[in-house]
């Protein structure tokens, strides 16, 4: 009997605390913990995105997911608002990310001011020479920029609230790429 009573507990407990943290405002928690837990799909997806990108040697991949994952280490949120209208909600977060816009807009700039300093053999733009020098540059970032991003939501047929994508200019806020 005894052993029932804990179990029968322990469901109502796993149950009750299943539904409680079935919040919009839980939903965009859990998705921005993932940033900052490094978790495996945001780690995939960095993957995916970085791969995408041909004009990066090797090397210089993997220092920009280094630069990223420090990012997302570092970002830090506050949750400003939640609205909820039947089967859809938003939630307001304000975010801190190191600037990395700035750091690029700078290096663009300097590579268009001295870009014979990045020129190869052929009088081309040696890409590799400068995305080292612009990644040089984001290492060394320590300002952080401060940004809003409103999440939507819907409820599911079972009635969990599950996050909608996120836009292309959100996810630059992310990435502290935004301008």
């Amino acid at each position: 009997m005894k052993k029932i009573a804990v179990f029968l507990m322990g469901l109502f407990l796993l149950t009750g605390c299943t539904s409680l943290m079935n919040t919009p405002t839980d939903k965009v928690e859990e998705y921005l913990d993932k940033y900052k837990t490094t978790d495996e799909d945001v780690l995939d997806q960095l993957e995916d995105v970085v791969d995408e990108v041909g004009t990066m040697n090797d090397d210089n991949k993997e220092r920009y997911k280094e630069l990223m994952k420090k990012q997302y280490q570092n970002l830090s949120y506050k949750i400003k608002d939640e609205t909820i209208d039947g089967d859809n909600a938003t939630v307001e977060a304000e975010i801190e990310v190191y600037d990395y816009k700035s750091s690029t807009d700078e290096s663009d700039r300097y590579l268009s001011e001295h870009n014979d300093e990045f020129v190869d053999d052929e009088n081309n733009i040696d890409n590799d020479k400068f995305m080292t020098y612009k990644l040089d540059a984001l290492d060394k970032v320590t300002d952080k920029v401060t940004y809003t991003i409103t999440f939507s939501l819907t409820k599911d047929a079972d009635g969990n609230w599950k996050l909608d994508d996120i836009s292309d200019e959100d996810r630059l806020k992310l990435h502290g790429l935004y301008s």
